[in-house]
């Protein structure tokens, strides 16, 4: 092996770097380095230099190998500095358990009492109300004036509604109620009441409630199902007619 020691300027006065050069084997070529403090004592890495050094020395830009200050890794270090000091400045999280030491001028370090909590005081959260998503007061109203059309573009009939339903909103027609009414209940699973409170008629703008559609407070009995059902059959019967009347008229035309 050939071993090469000289001065090592970016260390302190009296430190020598060794460069061992291997001469056989996989490995020719190639080199090794080795620092020797002027006391005589070796070292075979970074880590073993720094922990021997501590503070007196910033190594932080130290190549190991050429034994060299290099300005890109100095550059980088005073970036990170900088970094570091702008996040704590920002109001970011300081995880640091230590407790800070008061500036004042004395020869003690007088730690800061930390306070973690005060027994009178209960923090609660709500996660429900946290995970709520906020909603427009009469967002229906959007929708006033759009109609549906068929493929002729000629409009379709509104659906009339029951003489039970009636809107609490201000300025607001059938066709916006029906569409607050079909959206709570595709959109929801809570049951569709209407506006229970009474002060909501008075002024809807502070006690509607949002998840409810904007009629008053209605009950749906027995006979309105009743009549519901019966509607549903004589839709069902009007649609079989004329799929079967349809039917005969393709089989009439293929026969001809």
């Amino acid at each position: 092996m050939e071993r090469k020691r000289t001065d090592c300027p970016a260390l302190p006065p009296g430190w020598k770097k060794e460069e061992v050069i291997r001469k056989s084997g996989l490995s020719a070529g190639k080199s090794d380095v080795y620092y020797y403090s002027p006391s005589g004592k070796k070292f075979r890495s970074k880590p073993q230099l720094s922990r021997y050094l501590g503070n007196s020395v910033d190594l932080g830009s130290f190549d190991f190998r050429t034994g060299k200050m290099l300005p890109g890794k100095l550059s980088k270090n005073r970036q990170r500095q900088r970094h570091d000091v702008s996040l704590s400045k920002g109001g970011k999280l300081d995880l640091n358990t230590a407790l800070p030491i008061r500036q004042t001028a004395s020869i003690f370090k007088q730690p800061v009492t930390k306070v973690t909590g005060h027994p009178g005081n209960k923090v609660k959260s709500d996660l429900q109300r946290a995970s709520e998503q906020p909603r427009q007061l009469f967002w229906e109203k959007r929708l006033k004036g759009l109609r549906s059309s068929d493929v002729t573009e000629e409009f379709l009939r509104t659906m009339e509604l029951p003489p039970g339903l009636t809107s609490v909103a201000p300025d607001s027609s059938d066709a916006t109620l029906l569409s607050a009414i079909a959206s709570a209940l595709h959109a929801g699973s809570a049951p569709v009441t209407g506006q229970t409170s009474a002060a909501a008629e008075k002024n809807p703008a502070v006690w509607l409630n949002a998840a409810q559609p904007l009629c008053r407070a209605f009950t749906v009995t027995d006979q309105h199902i009743r009549e519901q059902e019966l509607k549903v059959d004589q839709a069902r019967k009007s649609l079989e007619e004329a799929l079967l009347a349809d039917g005969l008229a393709r089989a009439q035309e293929l026969s001809l």
